[in-house]
């Protein structure tokens, strides 16, 4: 098996303008994605902040240094290739919603979860006119057919940027309601991680910090941060 590694050959990586976005150049080569697809983004602001991924590299490329190239990767080759599939997989979340959830006990746990919980889906009754039912314990909560059509509708109507972006929103936490909350700016992100831990937090508080657990939180944190600043990229302007 080779050992070959991509290393840096370009002088100057940059963000231009190109038929439907922008792309990116090393010199005068464009990016392309693993699938050999053109790199163009919707935002001058997103393509400019990859070329500045591209342009700190040095030596060996770090693709794990790279989440911003890692999205918009995503959102070419996989979810613009399945959109349908990846909707269906974010919408499905709904029936099954972290925040449906309640523990059985303490209360006092229960209490922190409706406190932080509630309001959350009560903006998303509001915003998307899609009721959820709460339960205790690990017995499936039965949701209104028409409250997830609702969700799955706002699901589909993104674009494949926004998209990429709500899945890693989703996917970290646990709740669809959560990732449309940040989606929408009803949330901001630190507030919605914080929330979707609540559980962890409680169980830290008890027993104490499991090294290796908090090591594996504060990545997908990292993760939950940097699928925001994605998602802020792809509406900037400038």
């Amino acid at each position: 098996m080779s050992n070959w590694k991509a290393k840096r050959f370009w002088t100057d990586a940059t963000a231009r303008p190109v038929a439907g976005g922008w792309g990116i150049w090393l010199d005068e080569r464009q990016v392309r994605t693993p699938a050999k697809a053109p790199m163009v983004v919707p935002s001058v602001a997103l393509a400019t902040a990859i070329a500045a991924e591209w342009q700190a590299q040095t030596g060996e490329i770090d693709p794990l240094s790279m989440p911003l190239t890692r999205a918009a990767n995503a959102a070419i080759d996989k979810v613009a290739v399945q959109f349908d599939e990846v909707a269906e997989l974010i919408a499905a979340y709904g029936a099954s919603d972290l925040l449906c959830y309640r523990a059985e006990g303490p209360e006092a746990l229960a209490a922190r979860q409706a406190a932080a919980w509630d309001p959350v889906l009560d903006w998303a009754e509001q915003r998307f006119g899609a009721p959820l039912n709460r339960g205790t314990g690990v017995v499936p909560v039965s949701q209104p057919v028409a409250s997830l059509d609702a969700l799955a509708r706002e699901v589909r109507s993104l674009s494949n940027f926004t998209l990429t972006a709500l899945h890693e929103f989703v996917g970290l936490s646990g709740s669809l309601v959560l990732g449309l909350a940040v989606l929408h700016g009803h949330l901001a992100p630190q507030r919605a991680w914080q929330i979707s831990r609540i559980d962890e937090s409680w169980q830290a508080e008890l027993w104490g910090v499991d090294e290796e657990a908090a090591e594996a939180a504060e990545r997908k944190a990292a993760e939950f941060m940097s699928a925001h600043n994605f998602l802020k990229l792809i509406a900037a302007s400038t």
